[in-house]
């Protein structure tokens, strides 16, 4: 019991015997008429961070790296602009956006779905899209939209082409009505995005982090976008929501990154974003583990379209963030300790 005290007393009579000495020099300063000055404990010099093994081989490269996603960018502004041009619509509108009947037929028929397309299209002279519903590989049904024709005429048509059927629901939207939810969910992405930007702008203060994750964000809608138009994807309501959603994954990822570069003084700018990467990799790995179960097991085509956007917009992401992002802050950092 006694020795474990011992550490504890000699720090203790040490502490004593250095008051005691430093009493001692004053009284004989205040015996001679001289002032008492307390010796100033000089101030440690700073240890510089450990630099991580890759550090050196990615200062030199960030840069070139940071030019994969603009180029990127860049493709799928070309894409969206070729099918403007073509079609007078940057991305094809599902009947939800612009109006029309959507036929869903259950059916347990093996039925070709572009041979379907083609036929009731030729039946009816109007553009048709028709696509195939499956759960686990199992064929239980199809969807056909049709725009500028009744429901009797669709449904004869289909029924000319796959045989009778009795189970199937129909959806009408008219084409104002259709027009309409179409730019108050562009102007409702719009506000997102503005807002975002303010939140953004308010929590850092600082204008060239702030914008980068702005840029991020829109890069990630954009080139979503291109590959939705390079897959065919007729975009609806649904989807418009998956792109509200995809903005706050792709920000909070960025934000993880912002945060852990210019709040956080441990270690080097490098092994700060390695460390906001390894937890935003993991954030983003469970989120598509979800989806891609979700594409999997789900039957609705709403839902199918929400996953099939996040899943895209998260694959994106990765890049633009990790690539992109982290060049802009590198370059931010290298500047601000440079003045």
């Amino acid at each position: 019991m006694f020795s474990a005290h011992i550490p504890i007393l000699l720090k203790t009579a040490l502490s004593s015997r250095g008051t005691m000495s430093s009493r001692r020099e004053r009284r004989m300063l205040r015996s001679r008429g001289e002032r008492y000055v307390p010796k100033k404990e000089e101030p440690q010099p700073r240890s510089t961070p450990k630099e991580h093994k890759w550090e050196a081989t990615y200062k030199k490269y960030y840069k070139q790296l940071m030019f994969i996603p603009f180029i990127i960018l860049l493709v799928a502004l070309g894409i969206l602009y070729a099918h403007y041009a073509q079609t007078g619509e940057f991305i094809d509108k599902g009947v939800s956006l612009k109006g029309g009947i959507t036929l869903t037929v259950q059916t347990d028929k093996v039925v070709d779905a572009k041979e379907v397309q083609a036929d009731v299209a030729k039946i009816l002279g109007v553009e048709v899209n028709a696509r195939a519903m499956t759960q686990a590989g199992q064929p239980v049904g199809i969807i056909i939209d049709a725009a500028d024709v009744s429901e009797d005429e669709l449904v004869a048509a289909v029924k000319q082409v796959i045989g009778d059927f009795e189970s199937y629901s129909v959806e009408e939207i008219g084409a104002s009505l259709g027009e309409s939810f179409f730019k108050e969910t562009m102007i409702a992405l719009l506000l997102a995005f503005i807002f975002m930007g303010v939140v953004v702008f308010a929590y850092f203060r600082t204008p060239i982090p702030s914008a980068g994750i702005m840029l991020a964000a829109a890069s990630d809608m954009i080139i979503t976008l291109a590959v939705l138009d390079i897959m065919g994807v007729k975009l609806s309501t649904a989807g418009i929501a998956a792109l509200l959603m995809l903005i706050g994954y792709s920000v909070d990822t960025d934000i993880l990154l912002t945060t852990r570069v210019l709040r956080h003084k441990e270690g080097t700018v490098f092994t700060r974003m390695l460390s906001a990467m390894k937890t935003g990799l993991t954030m983003t790995a469970t989120t598509m583990a979800a989806l891609i179960v979700g594409l999997i097991v789900t039957q609705s085509e709403v839902l199918k379209q929400i996953l099939l956007i996040l899943f895209i917009g998260l694959i994106v992401d990765v890049v633009v963030t990790w690539l992109q992002n982290t060049g802009i802050l590198m370059w931010f950092m290298e500047r601000r300790e440079k003045a």
